[in-house]
């Protein structure tokens, strides 16, 4: 069964959720805005199963049951290892899951950022990825795991990546800051560069790497030191769709230190930055 949602608000956006009896949805700790008393809200460690019903062990909930202490045993270190990857990641260590009982019900999400929010609907055959705190809410058909992409791509930048990743089929919700846009590799020669602060999202198929802005040279110098990028530059590669926002995390901090009169940034742009977030 579809999600029924609608995206309202202009400059900070929120998810408004129509459940049917018996459908679930969940958001990571802290997204939620509001529901109707007859939707039910339980806080549990794991994130949904493979099979959608929500209840964390993979296995519609037969697998404490039918293997005993065994069983228990794997779907406590299954819930462990979720949690260990998101502490990881920086991310929320709990879930909040809806179900809406005895008939409709209604409830909100939103993020944490004044900008846009975004449906992603999944089939099955494509996994989405986001950058870390990205993720709002989704249905419990859509799987939520961490991707960690590192490596050679990580170190060619002089940083690593880690990536929410959803699977499944179903209803996810993400949120992002400023303004999106939408872009497809492809449509511009199969690569676009784009500050490391400005993805958002982006489908399976395209590849996510790290490229230092410009070599160590002059030029290259004076890119990173005035050009407020830093060392990096993110790259997108290959046909799919690409979500990009208007505003970075950093600009942001650093607009409101200006703001108080403690821009520690100074002139010299994203090298000299204090920023750690």
């Amino acid at each position: 069964m579809t999600l029924q949602q609608e995206i309202v608000g202009n400059a900070m956006q929120m998810a408004v959720v129509n459940l049917h009896p018996g459908q679930t949805v969940y958001c990571e700790a802290g997204k939620f805005l509001f529901k109707t008393t007859n939707v039910t809200m339980e806080t549990r460690l794991s994130g949904p199963s493979a099979n959608g019903n929500g209840n964390g062990n993979g296995n519609g909930g037969q697998q404490s049951g039918s293997g005993g202490m065994g069983g228990m045993l794997r779907q406590a270190m299954g819930t462990a290892m979720q949690v260990g990857q998101r502490m990881l990641a920086g991310e929320s260590l709990a879930f909040q899951y809806f179900s809406a009982q005895g008939g409709e019900g209604t409830v909100g999400f939103a993020g944490v950022l004044p900008g846009e929010m975004r449906a992603l609907e999944l089939d099955g055959r494509r996994a989405w990825f986001a950058e870390k705190d990205a993720f709002v809410a989704a249905e419990s058909t859509v799987q939520f795991g961490i991707a960690f992409q590192g490596g050679r791509t990580g170190m060619s930048g002089g940083e690593g990546f880690i990536l929410e990743k959803f699977t499944g089929h179903g209803t996810v919700i993400i949120a992002g800051a400023g303004n999106f846009i939408d872009l497809n590799p492809a449509d511009f020669g199969g690569r676009i560069e784009v500050d490391t602060g400005c993805v958002v999202a982006f489908e399976e198929g395209i590849q996510y790497g790290v490229q230092r802005v410009g070599g160590l040279n002059r030029q290259g110098i004076m890119n990173a030191v005035f050009g407020g990028e830093g060392l990096s530059l993110a790259t997108l590669e290959g046909n799919g769709r690409v979500i990009l926002q208007s505003l970075t995390i950093e600009s942001l901090a650093n607009a409101l230190k200006k703001a108080q009169g403690g821009d520690k940034q100074g002139p010299t742009g994203g090298l000299f930055s204090t920023h750690t977030g």
